[in-house]
């Protein structure tokens, strides 16, 4: 051994301690929007989508907490993304394999722009008009804007029903340490990622509606679809939602993360993918 491969090593594994803190500072800060979500609408009654809890929170200390979402945010979506670009959960060349590249990457999009507006309150006071009516607008002026929002709309169904066949088989244990592994986070995991799934499907067919109908008016988001419900059956969501964010925290602590590629790693890779 050279006298600069311990060097190297030791930069290596301060590289792999970082990456690893900010996939865990990501769950974490999906967490907590998940238990804000959950906690507003079984406290007050009061349904709210993400840029109206990143508002809610714009106030005094609340700041430091909307601080600590948005980073954890970035930091999950960058995850999710590295996955994508680099298979680093989901190795290998298989249809499945691809398949759950592509769908990391597209989640690791969906937590940057989320991570981007909770950055938009925090320096201006104003998430903007990020409602899904508005979203939805900008999709179906597109050429062919139906049929892409129809796209969306299906993979949104699509995930809802993994995830409730998820809280059926608890799949999601796989990933933990062994130490986590117990009846109490197997709940908290079944039940939350039962009422997740219930509003991915409420917004999957409402923009399926909107798709069809071509009216932005039709679409809806997490809000939306807690508004949808009745009061016994909006509380039992909505504490279902807060045991998923406890669950995400669970796994900011448990989850086994696979080390990033190296930076000599990702340069070969990306040059056999441009070959």
């Amino acid at each position: 051994m050279t006298g600069a491969e311990p060097v190297q090593r030791a930069r290596e594994l301060a590289r792999e301690s970082r990456f690893l803190s900010l996939c865990r500072i990501g769950f974490l800060g999906r967490g907590l929007l998940y238990l804000l979500i959950g906690y507003l609408a079984l406290r007050t009654g009061q349904t709210e989508d993400v840029a109206g809890i990143f508002d809610y929170l714009n106030e005094g200390a609340g700041s430091l907490l909307l601080l600590a979402i948005a980073l954890g945010l970035a930091a999950y979506g960058l995850w999710r993304l590295t996955d994508g670009a680099f298979g680093i959960e989901h190795p290998g060349s298989s249809g499945r394999a691809k398949r759950l590249r592509i769908a990391a990457a597209v989640i690791g999009c969906i937590y940057l722009y989320l991570a981007f507006v909770a950055a938009r309150v925090l320096l201006g006071g104003d998430p903007g008009d990020d409602s899904p009516q508005h979203q939805a607008r900008m999709v179906l002026d597109w050429p062919g804007g139906s049929l892409v929002l129809g796209l969306v709309a299906s993979a949104l169904l699509a995930s809802g029903f993994v995830q409730m066949w998820s809280a059926w088989t608890c799949s999601f244990l796989a990933p933990l340490d062994r130490r986590a592994l117990s009846p109490l986070v197997r709940w908290l995991g079944r039940i939350g990622y039962a009422a997740r799934g219930v509003i991915f499907v409420i917004v999957g067919f409402m923009l399926i509606r909107a798709a069809v109908e071509g009216l932005s008016s039709k679409a809806g988001g997490m809000e939306q679809a807690l508004d949808l419900l009745n009061r016994p059956l909006l509380f039992a969501i909505a504490g279902g939602l807060m045991l998923f964010g406890l669950f995400s925290m669970v796994e900011a602590l448990y989850r086994r993360i696979h080390e990033p590629p190296s930076p000599d790693e990702m340069q070969r890779d990306l040059a056999q993918k441009l070959q």
